[in-house]
C-alpha cells in the first residue's frame, strides 16, 4: 500500500510502498478514507516525536475510513461499516489496523471524510476537562479557539453545558470561532486580553483554561483564573519551560493540569474512547459536535499540510485523502 514516510527528520514528506498493516484478534483493518493532520505529526517528522513502541513509522493520529476485516475476538462490527478511530500513529496510508475500542461508530452523520477531524480532539479535550473537574455551569476559556483541538474544544464544553470563552487571531478568525457558538471571542493579536477576559467575566476570571499555547502564556492563563481555578495545558506551541508564580496559585488555590494522549498506555486510551462514545459521541451524531475542516487534500500533498499548520493557515483540521 501507499503511505507517507518520514525518510529522515526535517527531509521531505514522501510518498511511498510500504508493506501492508497486520491486524491482529483484537483489531479491525480499515480502508482509509482520510486522515488528520495533528501538531504531533509535524513533531514526529521533525525528528522530536518518535512513534510509541509497536506503531507504524509513518505519521497520522486519527482516520475516518470502512472497516474491511474484524480481527477474531472483535464484536459488534461487521466489514463495510463505517468508523472514525484514534491511532498510536500510522494514519497517513490507504490502510491501518485498528484496536477496535479506539473506533467510534459513524453513520449519517457526521460525513465519513470529515469524521477523521474529530477522534484526537475529542479525546484529548474530553480527557482533560475530566482530569480538570469540568461541571456543567463551569466557564471554560479555550486558548486558540481557531485551531484543530480549538475548534472541537468550544463546542464540546458549550454542548457539556460551559459558559465559553475563546482566544483567536484577528478580526475574521475571531467572527468564525464565535459563529461556532462561542460566547466571548477575544483577538489575542490584540492588547488587553486579559482585561477583556476579566471584564467578560465581571472580574471573577474563568473555571478552567485549556491551553495549547504553553510557557508563553503561564502568567496571562494563572491572572484568568477564577478562585478554585484549573490551568489545563494540552500544548506547547510557545514554549515548555516558564515560570509560575507559585503564590497566586496558592492565593487563588488553583490547580495545574497537564496532559497529553499519543504517550498514554494503550488501556488508558480504551478507557477514555469508550468515556468519548458514550458521552460525547451522541452530541456528534446530534449535529451538536461538527467538524471543521479548512483543507482536504490529497495524500501525496502531506508536505503542503504540515507547511500550512506550522504558518498557522489552518482554521479547523486538515485532511489527507488517500
Amino acid at each position: 500500500m501507499r503511505a507517507i514516510v518520514v525518510t529522515a527528520p526535517g527531509e521531505p514528506l514522501t510518498l511511498a510502498e510500504v508493506p501492508e498493516p497486520e491486524a491482529g484478534r483484537a483489531d479491525l483493518l480499515v480502508q482509509v478514507a482520510a486522515a488528520g493532520v495533528n501538531r504531533a505529526d509535524l513533531l514526529q517528522a521533525a525528528g522530536l516525536y518518535p512513534p510509541p513502541p509497536g506503531a507504524p513509522p509513518w505519521p497520522g493520529l486519527e482516520v475516518s475510513g470502512t472497516v474491511v476485516s474484524v480481527g477474531a475476538d472483535v464484536a459488534g462490527w461487521a466489514v463495510g461499516d463505517r468508523l472514525a478511530a484514534l491511532l498510536p500513529g500510522g494514519g497517513y496510508a490507504q490502510r491501518v489496523a485498528v484496536p477496535a475500542g479506539l473506533a467510534l461508530p459513524v453513520g449519517d452523520r457526521p460525513d465519513l471524510v470529515d469524521a477523521a477531524a474529530l477522534p484526537e480532539a475529542l479525546a484529548t479535550v474530553w480527557s482533560t476537562l475530566a482530569r480538570a473537574g469540568f461541571e456543567a455551569g463551569d466557564t471554560v476559556l479555550v486558548r486558540g479557539g481557531s485551531g484543530g483541538i480549538g475548534t472541537v474544544a468550544v463546542q464540546l464544553a458549550r454542548a457539556a453545558g460551559a459558559r465559553v470563552l475563546a482566544t483567536a487571531g484577528g478580526p475574521e478568525r475571531c467572527a468564525r470561532v464565535a459563529a461556532l457558538g462561542v460566547d466571548v471571542v477575544v483577538d489575542h493579536r490584540a492588547p488587553g486580553l486579559v482585561e477583556a477576559v476579566l471584564a467578560a467575566t465581571d472580574g471573577r476570571g474563568v473555571d478552567i483554561v485549556l491551553d495549547v499555547v504553553g510557557a508563553a502564556a503561564l502568567a496571562e492563563n494563572l491572572t484568568m483564573l477564577a478562585a478554585d481555578g484549573r490551568l489545563a495545558i494540552v500544548g506547547l506551541q510557545k514554549g515548555r519551560r516558564g515560570e509560575l508564580d507559585l503564590g497566586l496559585m496558592m492565593d487563588k488555590r488553583a490547580a495545574l493540569v497537564v496532559t497529553a494522549l499519543r504517550s498514554r498506555p494503550l488501556a488508558q486510551k480504551l478507557t477514555i474512547m469508550a468515556d468519548v462514545r458514550e458521552h460525547v459521541w451522541p452530541m456528534v451524531t446530534a449535529g451538536r459536535i461538527r467538524p471543521v475542516v479548512h483543507a482536504r487534500l490529497p495524500l501525496a500533498a502531506a508536505a503542503e499540510a504540515h507547511r500550512a499548520m506550522a504558518a498557522g493557515e489552518a482554521f479547523g483540521k486538515i485532511l489527507l485523502i488517500p
